[in-house]
């Protein structure tokens, strides 16, 4: 892992902050002051931020957070906008999100303090479970594409402007329902196995349709239920063991 992802993830500084402690000689890793944010490191590491061990968490915590629009998920932006961290706890300022949910998206969105966890469901194949509201009807073409996938060697509709990925492959959905299916919006719930870069912005767009509202309702078996909107929850403890077997038993396909 990169040094500056590393103490942004075992810290309250987000990664351009621990590229300036770098910058600055705040930084030791096994003794040796450090002045490359790219420098690799593991766990086995003895990192240093002013003379102060950062190391993993042997306990960790999962809240789920109830996305709004308008909120960036990241722990400082450049130009000041909102971020997630504006909502939740000051407490909770040093936890990773799981994933990323764009500027215009909202609902469930995980963070916990523990980087192995985060990780794990990240990579993960796990259901993301979504309600989108698109422009225009649900066309045979947009369903055939949604059954079998498709690669878009051109796929830059949709994407954010400043995206440096241009083509896509998009993995067939694992399921759609559509609720409603008119010309003026439709309203479709889809569940997916992946979470690439405004994938789902990408894919009605190469329809010509543009993506109203998206809201992410279910990760795995973690779900919204009644959260409201800008509020956080902790796990129950059904839901915490759920997380336990799952993260077991993707570590034991690695041994």
């Amino acid at each position: 892992m990169r040094l500056n992802k590393f103490i942004a993830h075992h810290s309250s500084y987000s990664r351009r902050e621990a590229d300036e402690l770098i910058f600055k000689q705040r930084i030791k890793v096994n003794g040796k002051m450090i002045d490359n944010p790219a420098t690799d490191v593991t766990d086995n590491d003895v990192v240093l931020l002013n003379s102060k061990r950062l190391q993993k968490k042997k306990n960790y915590t999962i809240l789920i957070y109830n996305k709004s629009k308008g909120e960036l998920v990241t722990k400082k932006d450049p130009e000041g906008r909102k971020t997630i961290y504006h909502s939740i706890n000051s407490k909770y300022r040093g936890f990773i999100p799981v994933g990323r949910l764009d500027y215009a998206s909202e609902g469930l969105l995980i963070l916990t303090d523990a980087v192995d966890i985060a990780d794990i469901l990240m990579r993960s194949e796990l259901d993301r479970e979504y309600k989108i509201k698109i422009t225009g009807y649900v066309t045979p073409q947009m369903e055939e594409g949604m059954k079998e996938g498709l690669f878009l060697q051109d796929a830059t509709a949709g994407a954010h402007e400043k995206s440096r990925i241009k083509s896509m492959e998009f993995a067939p959905f694992v399921s759609y329902k559509i609720i409603k299916n008119q010309s003026n919006f439709s309203i479709l719930k889809v569940v997916l196995k992946e979470g690439k870069n405004r994938e789902l912005r990408r894919f009605f767009a190469h329809f010509k349709a543009d993506v109203m509202d998206l809201k992410r309702v279910r990760y795995g078996e973690l779900s919204l239920n009644a959260l409201p909107e800008g509020k956080t929850r902790f796990l129950s403890t059904q839901e915490y063991d759920w997380v336990r077997s799952f993260v077991s038993e993707e570590k034991s396909k690695k041994v």
